[in-house]
């Protein structure tokens, strides 16, 4: 399990993933080395292939499926282990699935009516104005964004590397706000 230590950061480590199979993968190798489910956040387009989570042959008990009451959203396996899994529309991008810190940034910022609504929130999450509207542009041409709290440099080394050996790209890393 990750510790607090004397080096702590608050930093968010960010990357985008092309297809749920390495998202996963990354969210399985994240949570195996100790990252907790309020640690990561999942940002991705509300297509067909999202709702497959839900049905796949593989997915796991205890882990099962986290379910958006109003929305009817419901992920299982893997991502149904992140918390607060929701679902919203934002003008110009589309319906989007939306897990962790990035779902209550979002939703706590009343942004998911408004153009600009995925960069104003990773802004406020501490992103810098361009990364957050290139993450925002990513998720819009079908990308995943992932995210991961990291509290000390380790725990911030560790993400990255995870990150990239599942298949991430544009990984960056962000004082959080």
């Amino acid at each position: 399990m990750k510790t607090m230590s004397r080096d702590a950061k608050n930093v968010s480590v960010f990357g985008i993933f092309d297809t749920r199979n390495s998202t996963e993968r990354a969210v399985e190798r994240l949570k195996t080395s100790g990252f907790r489910m309020t640690d990561i956040s999942v940002l991705m387009p509300d297509k067909d292939s999202t709702r497959e989570f839900a049905h796949e042959k593989h997915t796991k008990a205890p882990e099962g499926a986290a379910a958006g009451a109003s929305t009817g959203v419901v992920v299982g396996g893997t991502l149904g282990w992140l918390a607060g899994m929701g679902a919203l529309a934002i003008p110009g991008i589309g319906p989007l699935v939306a897990a962790g810190p990035i779902m209550a940034a979002i939703a706590g910022a009343g942004v998911a009516g408004t153009v600009g609504g995925v960069s104003g929130a990773l802004v406020g999450l501490g992103i810098p104005e361009y990364e957050a509207k290139r993450y925002e542009g990513s998720v819009k041409d079908g990308g995943i964004l992932l995210s991961v709290h990291c509290d000390t440099s380790d725990s911030i080394k560790s993400a990255k590397q995870l990150l990239e050996v599942t298949g991430a790209h544009d990984i960056a890393s962000s004082t959080e706000a």
